[in-house]
């Protein structure tokens, strides 16, 4: 088994790990509909997909079918 040859200090161990973090996802407003969703996705809203403000898919035309 690998052990290591010095200890590591709790500044040299805390400076390694400064770059962990969490980071808060960038939402976007869609212009269609104003709901809040992630930038370059796809989302659902009233059972339409939607993306740039077009519509995608519809489900509510394909139940009706």
């Amino acid at each position: 088994m690998a052990h290591p040859k010095r200890k590591i200090s709790k500044t040299r161990r805390d400076k390694r790990r400064t770059h962990y973090k969490a980071v808060a996802p960038t939402l976007a407003k869609d212009s269609s509909t104003g709901e809040m969703h992630l930038f370059h996705r796809a989302h659902w809203h009233e059972g339409k997909l939607h993306y740039r403000g077009q519509v995608l898919v519809d489900k509510t035309e394909e139940a009706e079918a």
